[in-house]
């Protein structure tokens, strides 16, 4: 039995949400079960391609849906999670019981171990570690900034390798050791020190970047990413950097894409007022309600910054 699992690429939670759903289908349904993973991104030209689902069981976790027929299995919880107004119509029909979303779940692990338990019986208690940390830092729910940025737990090393790697290869190895280590254990595995190394030293002078980069008006901070080669960097930097903000604006750019980030501090003292989801799906983007962004092509930098500027004077209004 193989059991293809589209998983968010490069985020923590998708990737905690690829192993305890594997442990799951194993542990209720396929107990011989080869998993494949797959780690899927946003784009601007989003798509399933057809070889995507080539397995015997497909799951997407995490993820936005498909209708292709042969998806079996789907957990979501962005409120941005349907490409088309088709899809969502189409998800509404199902009558198989194994497409689920809610986005009142601060992460899809949580969702998942929640639905999986009250739904099929399925409990696996060595996880709830990681369902902990999918809720921390899925949702935001660090103490403070120092704790989301000095990076001082296994989880938060973790994140920063998922985040930052190179492909979906050390990814995927997190996602088979999440399965039955603890974070300690796989955040001290040599392979992953020897790419978490270099990554601290990057995410240090990231900080720096960002803060000669940044300036916050009316508790916005914006800046603009695109000259320094910064794929990928820890979006509490800027609430580090600029406690007394509220929101936060930026652009960068990748392999795959240019970006349009928009965030809100999880410690702002003054009230949120924006649906930032809501905000990013007018310019072809979504995400949560507090965190959303937007996928240009590469090379659509005005365009990007167009829609940055716009965002922020919004949200400083």
């Amino acid at each position: 039995m193989r059991v293809r699992i589209l998983y968010h690429d490069h985020c923590f939670d998708g990737a905690a949400s690829a192993a305890f759903f594997s442990r799951f289908i194993e542990g209720k349904f396929h107990p011989d079960a080869e998993f494949s993973f797959t780690g899927m991104a946003h784009k601007a030209s989003q798509l399933f391609e057809p070889e995507l689902f080539d397995g015997d069981e497909n799951a997407i976790v995490d993820f936005k849906y498909s209708a292709d027929p042969r998806l079996t299995w789907w957990f979501d919880h962005h409120q941005s999670a349907f490409l088309t107004p088709e899809d969502a119509e189409h998800f509404r029909h199902d009558t198989s019981g194994r497409k689920m979303y809610d986005p009142a779940f601060r992460s899809c692990t949580s969702y998942i171990a929640t639905v999986t338990r009250d739904r099929f019986g399925f409990e696996a208690p060595d996880l709830g570690e990681l369902v902990a940390w999918a809720d921390i830092v899925d949702g935001a729910q660090y103490a403070d900034a120092n704790e989301a940025v000095e990076l001082r737990a296994p989880a938060t090393r973790l994140t920063l390798v998922i985040e930052g790697a190179q492909g979906s290869g050390i990814v995927q190895k997190i996602i088979r050791k999440m399965r039955r280590e603890k974070l300690a254990e796989i955040a001290a595995d040599s392979e992953i020190l020897a790419i978490y190394h270099p990554r601290y030293e990057r995410h240090l002078r990231s900080i720096d970047i960002i803060r000669g980069r940044s300036h916050c008006d009316d508790g916005v901070v914006y800046f603009d990413l695109v000259a320094d080669d910064l794929e990928g960097y820890n979006k509490f930097i800027p609430y580090y950097l600029f406690p007394q903000s509220t929101y936060t604006v930026s652009v960068s750019t990748s392999s795959f894409r240019t970006k349009v980030s928009v965030g809100s501090n999880p410690w702002a003292t003054a009230p949120l007022k924006f649906n930032l989801a809501t905000i990013c799906e007018r310019y072809g983007g979504g995400g949560h309600p507090k965190v959303g962004a937007i996928s240009f092509e590469i090379g659509a930098i005005e365009q990007a910054r167009q829609a940055a500027g716009e965002i922020a004077a919004e949200l400083r209004s």
